[in-house]
């Protein structure tokens, strides 16, 4: 690849993404699996969903995903946290597959807005999302993961720290293609570090099996169940929303009409109704894994999709997937310290390059407001059914509102 000053530049990559072997494709997609891994298998150990059946259907809904969407869009879908309190609320109050039951019509819930993208337009769904509100909400979708990032390397700093210094210094002086592998190089690197000081417990090996068939259980429907769960659907699209133009901005491209956001929906939709039918959690487009395509700039849909397939994989052979299970948590820390970081600064970036004027009251409002609501812990319940709107969801339908009834300057 051509590589000037030092810098690989995305035309560069796009120019050579053809010329890249399938042996660094694989390399890049194991980058991918790595970054999903820690918050995809933290959903399972928190409500109960079995871990290997969680990896298997992130990765079948991934590939759903991309053929729904034309293979267009670079986006890995990992479990989302989103529906995590009401699925505990279910599983206290009947069982796991009645929880499943609720997530399956949270799922369809996303094809009805599909559709009613599909006969109307994406324009007027898109016209209650413009820069001044989509710009704060990709901020706090990066820094309401910054408590996360902190707290797993707040475990051990100087591994945190080594994961950091090795992410850091191969994005700003790697050449040719190792500067496209420093999450995987970071990793790499953070591992042999906690070896050598002995802070690596192998027992998750030597207590996995080789192969093994994901635990599938059946979704079961009770109407009090699915109304505890599948309203959380209308936050989560919102969310989707936001998630789908932070991708479009890191690769600066319009995915919102192309493949279309009836598309990205519906394949968001299918992915998480088929992963809850067989004992999966919801799915979600994952930012950490869009903090990889702004690290290593390097957009090829394909190499999310070998990550699906290693997912799948991880699934079933779940000596594979303790092996991953080892990494401490603190370097997974220190890495995301910059992923997330990234994306936050995404959102600052499209506040910049779309010319806000901040010198006007009615921008400050609602960028100020989205930031405080989204990161403040704000919590609102909606009277009449049991849940409540708070964080990203929250912040974002209060400034779409705000963007519609204040007046222009």
């Amino acid at each position: 690849m051509a590589v000037k000053d030092n810098v690989l530049s995305q035309k560069d990559i796009d120019m050579n993404l053809n010329q890249i072997s399938l042996q660094k494709k694989v390399i890049l997609g194991i980058q991918h699996t790595f970054t999903m891994f820690g918050a995809t298998v933290l959903v399972p150990i928190i409500t109960g969903f079995d871990i290997s059946v969680t990896l298997f259907m992130a990765g079948i809904g991934t590939l759903l995903f991309h053929l729904i969407t034309k293979g267009k869009v670079p986006a890995f879908l990992g479990s989302s946290f989103a529906f995590i309190a009401p699925v505990l609320a279910v599983a206290e109050k009947a069982n796991l597959q009645y929880a499943q039951g609720g997530l399956v019509v949270a799922g369809l819930i996303y094809l009805i807005m599909a559709g009613l993208i599909t006969i109307f337009g994406a324009e007027k769904v898109i016209s209650f999302f413009p820069p001044i509100v989509t710009g704060p909400i990709i901020m706090v979708i990066g820094l309401k993961l910054a408590p996360v990032a902190i707290d797993m390397a707040s475990g051990n700093w100087m591994l945190a720290i080594v994961s950091f210094g090795i992410v850091t210094a191969v994005s700003v002086y790697g050449r040719g293609f190792l500067k496209v592998l420093p999450i995987l190089i970071g990793l790499t690197g953070g591992y042999i570090a906690a070896l050598l000081t002995g802070n690596v417990d192998f027992t998750a090996i030597t207590e996995a099996n080789w192969i093994g068939v994901p635990a599938f259980t059946t979704a079961k429907f009770s109407f009090e169940t699915v109304m505890m769960i599948a309203p959380v659907a209308i936050a989560t699209m919102i969310e989707h929303v936001g998630d789908v133009l932070a991708i479009g901005t890191t690769v600066d491209k319009d995915y919102i009409n192309d493949p279309g956001l009836n598309r990205t929906l519906m394949g968001d939709g299918i992915a998480t109704s088929i992963s809850a039918m067989f004992g999966g959690p919801a799915n979600t487009t994952y930012s950490e894994n869009t903090g990889v395509l702004a690290l290593t700039k390097v957009h090829d849909p394909s190499i999310v999709r070998i990550a699906a397939l290693f997912a799948i994989l991880l699934g079933v052979m779940p000596k594979i997937g303790a092996v991953i299970k080892t990494i401490p948590t603190p370097i997974v820390g220190g890495i995301s310290i910059i992923l997330f970081g990234m994306i936050a600064s995404i959102g600052a970036r499209s506040l910049v390059e779309h010319k806000i004027d901040f010198t006007k009251s009615k921008n400050l409002i609602i960028a100020a407001v989205i930031l405080v609501l989204g990161l403040g812990g704000a919590s609102i319940a909606i009277p009449g059914i049991d849940i409540s709107l708070e964080g990203m969801a929250l912040a974002a339908i209060v400034g779409i509102i705000l963007n519609k009834i204040l007046p222009q300057e």
